[in-house]
C-alpha cells in the first residue's frame, strides 16, 4: 500500500490506531526473534575473537568490526528505508544477518579469523537495520505517544535478553557433541532466529510504516516542518535538542558496549564457566530491554530530558561498581544497571530526536544518528580490548563512568520542559 492509497483512506474508514497496533506487534515480534539471535552471538564474540586470533589484546577486534559494520550500514539503511520502504530494508537487513551468522559459524569450523570478522560485519549491518525499527514504530503514532511506541519495540529485546544468553550453553554443548567448536552453536542459533525475524517482517509488516507516517503527518502536522519539507542535515545538527538526543544515544551506546563486551573476557580470566558468563550477560540484556515500557511512558509523561538524566546517572554508577568484585552476583547486578542506564538514554534520546524531525527528514537523519552510534561503539569495542589488556577491568569502569557524565551535562543544558 503506497502513500496515496493510505491517504485515500484517511477518512473515515482508515483506523490509524488499529494499523499502528498491528505494525507495532509485528515489529515487536521481529525484534524478539532478532534480538535473541544477536545476543546469543554477542555473548561469545570476544571469546571467539580471542580464540581465533590467539591474543586477548585482539579479542575486541571482531566486536569492533561488528559495530563498524553496523555504523557503516546505518547511514545506508537511512536512504534505503526511504526508497525500499521500512519493510523492504528491514527484511533485506535480516537476511544479510542470516548469512553473517552462517559465515561466523563456518569460520570457527575452519579456524579463520578473517572469515569470522566478515560474518560479524554482516551481523552488525543486520543489527543496524533492526535498530531503526524503533523509529518505524514512532512514525505511525502521534507525537504524544512516540515514547511508548519506541519503547514497545525496544521491549522485544527482553525476549533476547532472556532467551539469547540461555541458548549459549545448550547450543554450545550440541555443537561440541556433533564434532563442532562449542562457540559455533550460538551462531547457528542466530542464523535460525534472524531468518525467522526477516520472515515476520516480509510477511506481516503491511502497510509500510513509511507510508502510514506520511499520511499521519497530514492529520498531526509536525511543529518542525510540513511532511514534505527537508532541512539540511548540517542545519539539524546545530539544533540543541538534536545534539542532546544524539549525544545521549551515542555516548550511552559506547559506554555500554565497551564495558559489556569485555566482561566475558574478564570473567573467563577469573575461571568462570560459560554458563556463568551467559548468566551475567543475560542479566545485562534484561536490564537493557525489560523496562522499556517504563522508560517510554516516563519519556511521554515527564519529558525526554529527565529520562536521559536518569539513564546517564545509572551508567555512571554501573561503571563504578562493576570492577568491585569478580563474583557472578555482583557483576550481574552491575551489568543489569549498565543495561538499564543504556535503555533510558536510548529511549529518551530516540524520542527526543523523533520529536525534532519532519517526515521527509526522518530516514536520513535517523540513519546518520545510528551511524554515529555504531562508530562510537566500534571505537569502544576496539579500545576496550587494548585498555583491558594494558590496565585491567577497573580502568574500563573509570573510563566508562567519565564518558557517561557527558550526557548528564548535555541534558542539563536543555530547557526543563523538553
Amino acid at each position: 500500500m503506497g502513500t496515496n492509497a493510505v491517504q485515500n483512506t484517511l477518512s473515515p474508514s482508515f483506523d490509524f490506531s488499529r494499523v499502528g497496533r498491528r505494525i507495532t506487534v509485528t515489529l515487536l515480534a521481529a525484534q524478539s526473534f532478532g534480538s535473541a539471535g544477536f545476543i546469543a552471538a554477542n555473548t561469545v564474540n570476544t571469546l571467539a575473537g580471542a580464540q581465533l586470533s590467539g591474543s586477548p589484546a585482539l579479542a575486541g577486534v571482531p566486536p569492533a568490526i561488528y559495530q563498524l559494520g553496523a555504523a557503516l550500514a546505518a547511514f545506508g539503511w537511512g536512504y534505503g528505508m526511504e526508497r525500499l520502504g521500512r519493510r523492504g530494508a528491514l527484511a533485506l537487513g535480516l537476511m544479510l544477518g542470516t548469512v553473517g551468522a552462517g559465515l561466523a559459524a563456518a569460520a570457527l569450523l575452519v579456524r579463520s579469523f578473517l572469515l569470522f570478522c566478515l560474518g560479524l560485519a554482516l551481523l552488525g549491518a543486520a543489527n543496524s537495520a533492526m535498530q531503526l525499527a524503533r523509529f518505524a514504530a514512532a512514525e505511525v503514532y502521534p507525537p504524544q505517544a512516540r515514547g511508548r511506541a519506541i519503547s514497545n519495540v525496544v521491549l522485544g529485546g527482553t525476549v533476547g535478553a532472556v532467551v539469547g544468553p540461555l541458548l549459549v550453553g545448550p547450543t554450545g554443548r550440541w555443537a561440541a557433541a556433533n564434532g563442532l567448536d562449542e562457540l559455533g552453536g550460538p551462531y547457528l542459533a542466530a542464523l535460525v532466529l534472524l531468518f525467522l525475524a526477516g520472515l515476520v517482517i516480509f510477511v506481516w509488516l503491511r502497510p509500510d510504516p513509511r507510508d502510514v507516517g506520511r499520511a499521519l503527518a497530514q492529520l498531526y502536522p509536525d511543529t518542525h516542518g510540513e511532511s514534505g519539507s527537508r532541512r539540511p542535515l548540517s542545519q539539524l545538527l546545530r539544533q540543541r535538542p538534536v545534539i542532546v538526543a544524539m549525544g545521549a544515544m551515542v555516548i550511552g551506546q559506547a559506554v555500554m558496549v565497551m564495558l559489556m563486551i569485555i566482561t566475558s573476557l574478564h570473567m573467563k580470566g577469573h575461571h568462570h564457566e560459560l554458563t556463568d558468563i551467559s548468566l551475567v550477560i543475560s542479566s545485562h540484556t534484561f536490564g537493557m530491554f525489560a523496562f522499556s515500557v517504563l522508560s517510554g511512558r516516563l519519556a511521554d509523561r515527564w519529558g525526554r530530558r529527565p529520562v536521559i538524566l536518569i539513564g546517564a546517572t545509572t551508567l555512571v554508577l554501573a561503571c563504578l561498581t562493576a570492577p568491585l568484585s569478580p563474583e557472578v552476583l555482583p557483576l550481574a547486578v552491575s551489568l543489569f544497571f549498565l543495561g538499564l542506564g543504556w535503555n533510558f538514554c536510548y529511549v529518551g534520546g530516540s524520542s527526543l530526536l523523533a520529536d525534532q524531525l519532519s517526515p521527509a527528514e526522518r530516514a536520513q537523519t535517523q540513519g546518520f544518528n545510528d551511524l554515529l552510534i555504531g562508530l562510537s561503539a566500534a571505537v569502544g569495542s576496539l579500545g576496550s580490548g587494548v585498555v583491558f589488556a594494558a590496565l585491567g577491568y577497573g580502568a574500563m569502569g573509570i573510563v566508562g563512568a567519565a564518558l557517561a557524565v557527558i550526557p548528564i551535562i548535555l541534558a542539563l543544558s536543555l530547557r526543563q520542559k523538553t
